[in-house]
């Protein structure tokens, strides 16, 4: 096959590649940048795509951020692919200071309290619900007794403040980033047309300098 990998990775390489990507992580920035400024669409929708996909990355969706990304670049007349790739700003470097400042700003805005400790286990704890929903889903298929206490837990004292505290700092880091990424964005596209073009008057200058002269003969 033409596109099949030369090396195959074995699961345990997959999943470290989504955490630590080859090359790391400031590799992985620069080729998401490199793809996203060479959209073939306006400015502005890939610049609100950005922000879209920045937005999700403050939601305690986690592993459907695409999907949330792609929705709302689609309500708000976004480049959708940016919106996904915008979501690369929630990354394993940044789920913890989202997730604590989601957190605190949540509790804060229900007047519930807080707990430090929730941010150094804030993954394990995302973990630990998906795999108590698991529990309880295949429960529903055996004679086990499904046990919801633990979910009901999490779900007011870590989820429900994330979703509310998420949405403050998410638009915040959403519209940051459209300001910034929109002139960064227009000035690569005008720099990359304007080369484009260059170069085809330097190939129609050739073609013109090759034709034969009807008054040479020679």
């Amino acid at each position: 096959m033409v596109f099949k990998r030369r090396d195959r990775r074995s699961p345990l390489q997959v999943l470290w590649e989504l955490i630590w990507p080859r090359g790391g992580w400031t590799r992985a920035f620069h080729y998401v940048k490199h793809r996203v400024r060479r959209l073939p669409d306006r400015p502005e929708r890939i610049a609100r795509g950005i922000g879209a996909g920045v937005f999700a990355s403050f939601t305690p969706f986690y592993g459907i951020h695409f999907v949330i990304a792609a929705i709302l670049a689609r309500l708000i007349n976004g480049n959708i692919l940016a919106g996904l790739s915008g979501t690369f700003f929630g990354n394993p470097l940044t789920y913890v200071p989202i997730g604590v400042v989601s957190l605190q700003t949540g509790h804060f805005l229900l007047g519930t309290e807080f707990h430090e400790g929730a941010k150094q286990g804030l993954m394990r704890t995302f973990a630990r619900a998906a795999g108590d929903l698991k529990d309880n889903f295949l429960a529903l298929f055996t004679d086990r007794d499904a046990d919801w206490q633990a979910l009901d837990q999490f779900y007011d004292e870590v989820f429900f403040p994330y979703l509310v505290g998420g949405i403050a700092p998410g638009i915040v880091a959403g519209v940051v980033c459209y300001y910034l990424s929109l002139p960064v964005i227009s000035t690569y596209q005008k720099r990359r047309r304007a080369k484009i073009k260059a170069k085809f008057e330097a190939i129609k200058k050739k073609a013109q300098a090759d034709l034969p002269n009807p008054g040479n003969p020679g």
